[in-house]
């Protein structure tokens, strides 16, 4: 069965069940990484934070599940009090009612997989495949066939990992078999693959553009405020040119901003930048993220960062 297309424009936030992403993480600038063995979830902030989201009139919440989930497939990965399967259902059918459209994420990245428990160590082989298989195919059914699934795979590389204990990097045609049979799971449950693509397109760009299918959608991210490609490093101007090099080869988008340090500008000059450069039937709407654990020590961010994004998504409105 094909899903039909929803031609409204997606305003979304990224909200974090599990936030581990990180096997360990000794970075003395983000001592919030790493593994915790418990679900570390603040629920009167997630109430708020989804509550505030309608305030603003989001239309999309994304949901970092990880392994904050009690999985019936895979009920081994769950950390202590995990939500059920029926508890997941039933804030399914909250979010719905509150007039947004709630989106799985998982993300398969090699450097951000800790979620998976001992199959973060099984990549690339027959267990692994059989794992992404259940988990996706049993995810899909919770969220009774979402329109997009979001996969992650963003920032597999040496660098990204360099301050954990175990790296794991895939490359060329091993990043591409693995990603491909991802995407053809979510094909397979009648969803669409949805990714950070930074991993390949900033670094491997003839390889991305050549392999990539049209299908997946695209969340390139740049979360500084500063989007004059004339006033940027290389590096930088890579990180934005990015948003047009994927609108020349035909790709649909969803940029991505973030409010998860001192840049308030990221997502609403990230609206007004792709709102310029990406034809409107490619630009699919935007991405709002913070990048933080949904616990009280963080509430100020994440609901001001819900509230920025409503202001972004004012500007657009009245500027089309």
């Amino acid at each position: 069965m094909e899903k039909k297309e929803n031609n409204t424009k997606i305003w979304g936030c990224l909200l974090h069940l599990s936030f581990n992403m990180w096997e360990d993480y000794i970075s003395p600038h983000r001592p919030f990484r790493g593994f915790r063995p418990y679900l570390e979830l603040s629920e009167p902030l997630w109430n708020d934070a989804i509550n505030k989201m309608a305030k603003e009139e989001m239309n999309m919440v994304v949901i970092d599940l990880g392994d904050a989930v009690r999985y019936e497939s895979h009920p081994e990965i769950a950390v202590n009090h995990a939500w059920s399967t029926d508890r997941l259902k039933t804030e399914l059918d909250r979010i719905r009612s509150l007039g947004m459209e709630p989106i799985p994420k998982l993300n398969f990245s090699a450097g951000h997989d800790t979620w998976m428990g001992e199959y973060s160590r099984m990549v690339s082989t027959e267990e692994y495949y059989k794992f992404c298989t259940d988990i996706i195919k049993e995810v899909c059914t919770l969220f009774d066939t979402p329109r997009f699934f979001h996969l992650g795979m963003d920032e597999e590389s040496m660098g990204h990992q360099s301050y954990q204990s175990h790296v794991i990097i895939r490359k060329n045609e091993a990043w591409w078999k693995d990603f491909i049979f991802l995407v053809g799971e979510v094909d397979k449950n009648n969803s669409r693959a949805w990714i950070w693509p930074d991993y390949m397109l900033w670094n491997e760009a003839d390889q991305f553009f050549k392999k990539m299918p049209k299908s997946v959608v695209q969340s390139n991210w740049y979360y500084g405020e500063n989007f004059d490609l004339g006033q940027m490093n290389e590096n930088e101007q890579k990180y934005v040119k990015s948003y047009i090099d994927l609108e020349i080869h035909g790709y649909d988008q969803i940029p991505t901003g973030s409010y998860h340090a001192d840049n308030e500008k990221s997502i609403s000059n990230t609206v007004q930048f792709c709102k310029k450069h990406i034809n409107d039937s490619r630009l699919l709407g935007f991405l709002q993220s913070f990048w933080k654990p949904t616990i009280e020590e963080h509430r100020e961010r994440i609901l001001k960062g819900i509230e920025l994004m409503g202001d972004a998504k004012q500007w657009f409105e009245k500027n089309s």
